[in-house]
C-alpha cells in the first residue's frame, strides 16, 4: 500500500500498476495513453492530469442494482491505455481507494478516504479523474471538493450530474441513490444551497417523490427526451447557464445516461438514454470553460459489458474531456 501524505490525515491507496498497451514505435507522433501515465508523483508536475479509482459497488448493492462496478476502474484504465493522444501531455495514476466488504460504514469511510485523496490532487494542482466504482462515487469526490482551498477561500461549486436518475434518495443508508441528496444536507451545513444541475433524467426511472425532492432543492435538469440531437441548441443553453452559475465545476458522469446499445454494462441499463454524441460536446463544453476541476465516472460494470462497449464508450468521454481539459 501508499500513502498520500497531507497535513493531517494519510489516505491508504492501492498502489497502480503500469499501463499497458498498443505501442507503434517511439516519439510523440506515436504517444497512447499508456505511454503518458506515470506513477511517480514526483515525476509529474502541477497541471498534469491525475487519475483515482474508487472500486466499490457497496452503494449499488444497497440500491437494489447489479453489482460487478468495483471493477470499473481497471476496466477502464484498460480501455483508455491504447488511445492515441492529438498531443503530448502527462498524466499521475495515483491508485485505487478500495471499499471492502458491506460492514456499516466500510462505504462511507471509503468516501472519505477518496474525498482527502482528491483533495490532496486538487491542491496540489492536478486536474482530477475519479474512475468509479458505483454513483456512490459523487459524494466522496464531493467530500473532497469540500475540503480544498479554492472552496474555502469562498468559490462557488456548481454540480453538473449527466444521468438518468436524480440520485436523491432518502434512504437510512448512504448508497449510490443517495449521493447528492447528501451533498445537499452537507451543503445546508455549510450555510449554502446545493447548486445542482442534471442532463438526461428518464422520468419512468425517478418517482413523482423524487421529482418532488429535486423541485424542493431548485435542482435544474432535462430529461432524456429533451437532449437529443435536434436538440443541441437546448443542451448547449443549458450547459451554458449551469456554468455561468459557478466558479468551479464537479462533472459527474453516470454511464447509464447513455442508451443501454451504447453501455450495457451498467447497474441500471437506460431503455432510451441521451445520444453519446451529446454527451460527449457536454463534457467537451464543460472541459472547455476553464471551470472544471474534477470529473467522476460512474457505474461501469465490466461484468455486464458486451463487447467492452461501456468500457469504450467511457474511456471515450474521459479522453475528450481530458485532452480538451489539459
Amino acid at each position: 500500500m501508499s500513502t498520500f501524505q497531507e497535513t493531517a490525515l494519510p489516505v491508504t491507496v492501492v498502489p497502480a500498476r503500469p499501463w499497458s498497451g498498443r505501442d507503434d514505435g517511439p516519439g510523440a507522433e506515436h504517444l497512447r495513453w499508456h505511454k503518458a501515465v506515470e506513477l511517480d508523483p514526483e515525476l509529474t508536475e502541477r497541471g498534469d492530469v491525475a487519475f483515482v479509482g474508487f472500486g466499490s459497488d457497496e452503494g449499488v448493492r444497497r440500491n437494489k442494482g447489479r453489482q460487478g462496478a468495483s471493477q470499473g476502474p481497471d476496466a477502464l484504465r484498460r480501455a483508455l491505455a491504447s488511445m492515441a493522444l492529438p498531443k503530448p501531455l502527462r498524466a499521475l495514476d495515483a491508485g485505487d481507494v478500495t471499499v471492502d466488504g458491506d460492514a456499516d460504514g466500510a462505504l462511507e469511510a471509503g468516501q472519505q478516504r477518496l474525498g482527502r485523496a482528491v483533495a490532496h490532487l486538487v491542491d496540489a494542482g492536478h486536474p482530477v479523474v475519479v474512475l468509479g466504482g458505483g454513483h456512490e462515487v459523487a459524494f466522496g469526490t464531493y467530500s473532497g471538493l469540500e475540503q480544498t482551498r479554492a472552496i474555502e477561500a469562498g468559490g462557488r461549486l456548481g454540480v453538473l450530474n449527466l444521468d438518468a436518475h436524480f440520485d436523491l434518495r432518502d434512504d437510512v443508508r448512504p448508497s449510490s441513490g443517495t449521493p447528492f441528496l447528501q451533498m445537499a444536507q452537507s451543503e445546508r451545513r455549510h450555510g449554502r444551497d446545493l447548486n445542482y444541475w442534471v442532463l438526461g433524467i428518464s422520468q419512468a426511472a425517478n418517482t413523482e417523490a423524487l421529482f418532488r425532492t429535486a423541485e424542493s432543492l431548485g435542482v435544474r435538469y432535462l430529461e432524456d427526451g429533451e437532449c437529443g440531437l435536434l436538440d443541441m441548441a437546448r443542451v448547449e443553453s443549458f450547459v451554458d447557464e449551469f456554468l455561468a452559475s459557478c466558479d468551479l465545476v464537479h462533472l459527474t458522469i453516470d454511464l447509464d445516461v447513455l442508451p443501454a446499445a451504447v453501455a450495457p454494462g451498467v447497474s441500471a441499463p437506460a431503455a432510451y438514454g441521451v445520444p453519446m454524441e451529446v454527451v460527449e460536446q457536454v463534457c467537451t463544453r464543460v472541459a472547455r470553460s476553464g471551470k472544471l476541476v474534477v470529473v467522476d465516472v460512474a457505474e461501469l460494470n465490466p461484468e455486464f459489458d458486451v463487447d467492452q462497449r461501456t468500457a469504450r464508450a467511457a474511456a471515450r468521454l474521459v479522453h475528450r474531456t481530458v485532452t480538451t481539459w489539459a
